[in-house]
């Protein structure tokens, strides 16, 4: 798909004020209150946004009710590093009491991580309830007139749903009918004998489909449902994060895409192939309908479905059984990570942006060793269930000087909208809840992107890069200490392959390009080993012979992280991990 250019348009300070002044009244209010927020992303025009709420902890999806309650569910676990949650439970209720466009009123309430919780990620409003995911379960709270946090306990709609694997999240929708649609991500990346190993075949059949990689069906309106294999909707959709219901009752869902292709086939896709392909993808979801995963992606450049390495597939050549699967509505490029999904169906927004679909990316990890991507917004105008235009960046900036899965200071992961027609943005890193309002003429408005972050500082006051380009450019190298055996050329070079500037290496996709963890990867500066000792000969092992079952982590690591590094290379990695551990 065409990428999605920003102008930057230098006028004289005089020709700028008469610009401005010749756009009327509103325009000149919204400038002036838009740059009175200082919210740390940027928008596209005539829109604003004040901070909801902050520093709420990991912040997943939510919903706001009819008498503007925000409501959010946030998760812990594995996924955040087993990191400590706020005190109180993993839900939120928030409501702004006094016009600021900020949350005064914050509750916190459900279950907490003593009672055995980790929270989850999909909540919904429905029929006087407020249905959340909660660990395996989703349960229903009864809302009761003018409360803010429901008073009374929770009762359990449906139970036991898979907590394995890569996809242990359980975001889900509820339709006018009462049907309550949830996703069941996969146990793995493409169903493979073995889980994101190089050359691994794909299970013939895969029985994970069974109970994962899909969409099930339920009655909202019942209580104690278990989880059954029976209930299944849809197929072959690896991950659907986000779910959207437009004003004729089509039901969307947000796909993530498969990973590794170039890491795990090497001989079929070249890097660049594998940092931009298969495509992350929006579907309409029918009943019945297959999808693809795992036998087939879809490549937006070719705008077809393919056939899988993992099944027979040659690198993008042949279509084979993927002639019979359903393509997306839109398709957007490899590995952004569209964690949730909004149809705009409110009137406060101007005409052009009714009816479309806003996409929360939540940002790459696996463009290594090219920039990772994502970690903003997007509009994707609809028209009758289709794609009616190109999509632009709507939200930017929340990344910050870092766009790196480890250290971006947010990350995009809910959608919500108010009855005002207020779009609200949560993100899962800090918690911090954005909401937007449009101020502009929407007489004249139209669909435009964003302008591009402005360069950051950073805590010493010196220039970093700005979000879109390379995590690390302009980064200097530290002085290390040298491990016995090895030479201080070697770690240099180590270096500059674990951050992507030599040899095609990825490792800081996986452990951020400070090295200190990621959400899939763990932190390898701190000196703590979930594998050998920490010599030079464990972890050059380790980096050898990859992590094909991780323990903490979701993210299995291929042999040598799916580079193809030479013996001198695997050394100067392991000589760089070896010394950013002993550094002090």
């Amino acid at each position: 798909m065409p990428s999605n250019e920003r102008v930057k348009i230098n006028l004289p300070s005089a020709v700028l004020v008469l610009a401005i002044a010749a756009m009327g009244a509103p325009g000149v209010a919204a400038a002036a209150e838009c740059q009175s927020q200082d919210t740390g992303i940027t928008l596209s025009p005539g829109f604003c946004a004040t901070v909801f709420a902050d520093n709420l902890g990991h912040v997943r999806h939510l919903a706001v009710s009819s008498d503007n309650v925000v409501y959010a569910n946030t998760w812990s676990g594995r996924y955040y590093h087993n990191d400590t949650p706020p005190p109180g439970g993993f839900l939120l209720a928030l409501k702004d009491t006094t016009g600021s466009g900020k949350a005064d009123v914050v509750k916190r309430f459900g279950p907490d991580k003593a009672a055995g919780a980790a929270g989850g990620t999909g909540i919904v409003l429905y029929n006087g309830g407020l249905y959340a995911e909660l660990n395996d379960k989703i349960v229903r709270y009864a809302r009761a007139a003018g409360d803010v946090a429901p008073a009374g306990q929770a009762r359990t709609v449906l139970s036991g749903l898979p907590l394995t694997g890569d996809h242990p999240m359980h975001p889900f929708i509820i339709d006018a009918k009462g049907n309550l649609f949830v996703d069941l991500g996969s146990a793995t990346n493409a169903c493979q004998a073995n889980n994101r190993m190089p050359l691994s075949p794909g299970h013939k059949p895969c029985t994970e489909l069974e109970t994962r990689g899909g969409t099930w069906r339920y009655d909202a309106n019942k209580t104690g449902q278990t989880f059954s294999a029976s209930e299944r909707y849809a197929t072959g959709i690896r991950n659907g994060e986000g779910f959207g219901i437009d004003k004729a009752g089509r039901l969307y869902v947000t796909q993530h895409g498969r990973d590794q292709l170039s890491q795990n086939w090497p001989k079929l896709y070249t890097v660049d192939q594998g940092v931009e392909l298969p495509a992350e993808e929006l579907l309409e979801l029918k009943q019945g309908g297959d999808y693809g995963w795992p036998e087939c992606y879809y490549d937006q450049v070719q705008n077809k479905l393919v056939l899988a390495p993992e099944y027979g597939g040659d690198g993008g050549k042949t279509v084979g059984a993927c002639a019979s699967k359903q393509a997306p509505v839109a398709a957007f490029p490899g590995h952004l990570a569209p964690n949730d999904l909004l149809i705009y169906t409110g009137t406060q927004f101007p005409g052009p942006y009714r009816d479309g679909a806003f996409i929360a990316f939540h940002g790459s990890w696996n463009r290594a060793p090219r920039d990772q991507a994502g970690y903003n917004v997007v509009f994707q105008p609809l028209s009758d269930g289709k794609a009616a235009n190109h999509y632009v960046v709507f939200a930017d900036g929340f990344a910050g000087a870092h766009m790196d899965p480890g250290r971006a200071a947010f990350r995009p992961s809910g959608l919500a909208m108010g009855p005002d027609g207020a779009l609200y943005i949560g993100d899962d890193v800090h918690g911090r809840i954005w909401r937007v309002t449009y101020h502009g003429d929407a007489a004249t408005a139209q669909v435009a992107a964003a302008p591009a972050p402005a360069a950051a500082s950073g805590p010493g006051g010196g220039a970093v890069p700005p979000e879109g380009t390379h995590a690390d450019a302009g980064r200097t190298t530290p002085d290390l200490p040298v491990p016995p055996g090895a030479t201080k050329d070697q770690v240099a070079l180590g270096d500059r392959i674990f951050h992507g500037e030599a040899s095609n290496g990825t490792c800081a996709g996986c452990h951020g390009s400070d090295a200190k963890g990621t959400p899939v990867g763990p932190d390898l500066a701190s000196g703590v080993w979930n594998f050998g000792d920490g010599s030079l000969a464990a972890i050059t092992k380790t980096v050898t012979e990859g992590v094909p079952r991780p323990r903490n982590y979701t993210g299995a690591m291929p042999p040598k992280g799916g580079a193809e590094l030479s013996d001198s290379d695997t050394a100067a990695v392991a000589a760089y991990v070896w010394a950013i551990s002993h550094a002090k």
